[in-house]
């Protein structure tokens, strides 16, 4: 079987049946692969799965250090959205992890694409912070640790009707002063309510 076929037969794969790849069958996958070949490879099944299953009985005990981006999804009413995550009883914001050689901008765009039909332009993104850190700590049922570096965005311009796959159980627009106390990124989102109430207090400054 030629590389491009067996690029081709991993595409095929449901995600679970990529995720059950086993150690032997991606070290017989990836010998004849060049680099090109493995960062597509790598982002056909996810940077972070792909990173486990090269790492045979250790996936489950290694922890990593994975690059991502979250957005702070604004509406005309002040509400932010989060998500309620299939995996888990937490609140979050949308976002994901970084694809080899994809920029933290097209991350963000692709994440919020996929986790809630939504659909927002580059020169709609504004850079709130980068995040890292031990706050950044995410421990995940099945026993993954992992600490993420987090470019986090603040978006008040999007497009498209709110749909979420299967990654969510559902999604809404919460108050800032009525957030749901199970949150999976409370660091990220006091960051914004610092913001807010910066700006709220600049405001007032003027006014007087």
């Amino acid at each position: 079987m030629g590389n491009k076929e067996a690029i081709d037969k991993i595409k095929s794969l449901s995600l679970q049946e990529q995720r059950r790849l086993s150690y032997e069958e991606i070290i017989k996958i990836m010998e004849p692969l060049t680099a090109d070949e493995i960062i597509e490879l790598s982002n056909i099944i996810g940077y972070p799965v792909f990173t486990r299953l090269c790492m045979g009985v250790l996936k489950h005990k290694f922890v990593l250090l994975q690059d991502g981006a979250a957005a702070i999804i604004v509406n005309d009413k002040g509400q932010i959205l989060l998500q309620s995550r299939a995996d888990r009883d937490k609140w979050g914001l949308p976002g994901g992890c970084q694809e080899l050689g994809e920029r933290f901008q097209d991350t963000i765009i692709r994440e919020i694409k996929e986790e809630t039909n939504l659909d927002v332009k580059e020169i709609d993104l504004e850079l709130i912070d980068i995040v890292s850190g031990k706050s950044r700590r995410n421990d995940y049922p099945n026993g993954d640790v992992v600490i993420n570096n987090t470019v986090l965005y603040y978006i008040r311009n999007y497009s498209g009707e709110l749909k979420w796959d299967k990654e969510s159980k559902t999604m809404k627009f919460f108050d800032l002063d009525n957030l749901p106390e199970n949150q999976n990124d409370p660091d990220l989102i006091d960051l914004y309510i610092q913001r807010v109430n910066k700006n709220n207090n600049i405001i007032k400054d003027t006014s007087n």
